[in-house]
């Protein structure tokens, strides 16, 4: 039986720079995007520990959803705020996990990877021109003008573009929680305060693989009606469980469910709850 541990897993997904740049099949590939603007696939790297028998380690439904959109790069003109989110793991037999997931951004150091981006741009660069040449017969009239339509719509393709020896290249990287229990607002604490350590010049007062076997290890989940303060890197974090008598374990900001739906549909969708309809929400 579990033991009752705050969480079970750790884990890091991201770029395999020994497997380099595969393209994302399961999100709707379009070559038509320049290489920045496509997805990539992104790989679990590392997980601590290896397996817990209480949880087995799904490795495929943790890659995917700690990073539903494969890897995404960036240069340094692009906006790289870390965006957090949550998921639910459903077995078979009903039983559930929750991950929560901190998706930043770092230097790509691979000058393979680098190069092959920038051969990508190459590559894509010469078939859109080929593509959006202009007839032969127009080619005086084009140069005439000094512009048209095919020279002004490449210029617009490569204002995103990648130059190796002038852009810094960035990629997606993600780091994870595994949980029995949704303490959304522990658990997004425990790993921003990790990221804020990995990136501040300043080294955390103990090393990370401490604080990382202190979550894993030391944390036990708070009994029912019970709260629970624990160190993260920089400050305490707390949590509280429902006592049994209490409503269930709901951690997550309900301001942002009327931000992202507004009033009328929450309320269309409560209406549907309260008469069993069956409810699909989609988005990207």
């Amino acid at each position: 039986s579990a033991p009752g541990r705050f969480a079970d897993y750790f884990v890091i997904c991201g770029l395999d720079t020994e497997t380099g740049l595969e393209p994302d099949e399961l999100s709707g590939e379009n070559f038509e995007q320049t290489p920045l603007r496509r997805t990539f696939k992104s790989k679990v790297l590392a997980r601590y520990p290896e397996n817990v028998e209480w949880n087995p380690f799904d490795q495929d439904a943790v890659g995917m959803l700690c990073m539903p959109k494969g890897l995404a790069f960036k240069t340094q003109a692009d906006s790289r705020e870390p965006q957090f989110h949550s998921f639910i793991i459903t077995r078979e037999d009903g039983s559930r996990t929750f991950g929560f997931s901190l998706t930043f951004f770092e230097e790509v150091t691979s000058k393979q990877i680098c190069s092959a981006m920038q051969t990508l741009y190459h590559m894509h660069n010469a078939e859109y021109d080929i593509l959006h040449s202009p007839p032969t017969n127009d080619k005086e009239s084009c140069s005439s003008a000094g512009d048209c339509n095919g020279t002004s719509v490449s210029k617009l393709q490569r204002f995103n573009s990648y130059d190796i020896s002038r852009d810094t290249l960035y990629v997606s990287k993600c780091i994870c929680l595994i949980t029995p229990m949704s303490f959304m607002k522990a658990c997004k604490k425990v790993l921003e305060q990790l990221h804020q350590a990995v990136t501040s010049p300043q080294p955390p007062p103990l090393p990370l693989e401490s604080y990382i076997y202190n979550i894993l290890y030391e944390v036990p989940l708070p009994p029912a009606g019970r709260s629970l303060k624990f160190s993260g890197v920089y400050g305490p974090i707390i949590c509280q469980r429902p006592s049994t008598n209490e409503l269930p374990l709901f951690d997550f900001p309900v301001k942002e469910v009327f931000e992202l739906l507004g009033v009328e549909n929450v309320v269309q969708l409560f209406t549907c709850a309260l008469l069993e309809f069956q409810i699909l929400l989609y988005s990207q």
